[in-house]
């Protein structure tokens, strides 16, 4: 039987400059909502989860496209990617950072930062509308 456990946060990679870099990609296509939240202690998935909205369908696509453009300029790909582009809801998963791209009635249905209330919000430092 497997045993799960909780990821020690004594020698974590820094995800930091890495959510950073994807916040201000999702930033650069007019995402709205961008929040980034530490999941160390909280969720045995990620140690951050990123996420952001988009307005319309290709905005969705817009926004997903360029957090992949972004990463893999600086050798990051996702490990997995899930959802389609008519799902309301992409999620690429880049080991440590999980990254949620919603429609906005998808981000109201869902609400994970009601879920993930406990979580420490990182200040990205984004200049908002």
């Amino acid at each position: 039987m497997v045993k799960l456990t909780k990821k020690s946060t004594t020698d974590e990679v820094d995800f930091v400059p890495d959510a950073l870099r994807i916040a201000h990609a999702a930033w650069s296509f007019k995402a709205k909502r961008i929040k980034a939240y530490d999941m160390r202690g909280l969720s045995m998935v990620s140690d951050c989860f990123v996420m952001c909205s988009a307005t319309s369908d290709p905005q969705l696509k817009a926004i997903y496209n360029g957090v992949k453009d972004t990463m893999r300029e600086v050798g990051v790909r996702p490990i997995k990617a899930e959802g389609s582009f008519d799902s309301n809801w992409l999620v690429l998963d880049y080991g440590n950072i999980m990254v949620h791209i919603f429609r906005e009635s998808a981000w109201e249905f869902y609400d994970l930062e009601g879920l993930w209330a406990d979580a420490i919000e990182i200040d990205l430092d984004l200049e908002e509308d």
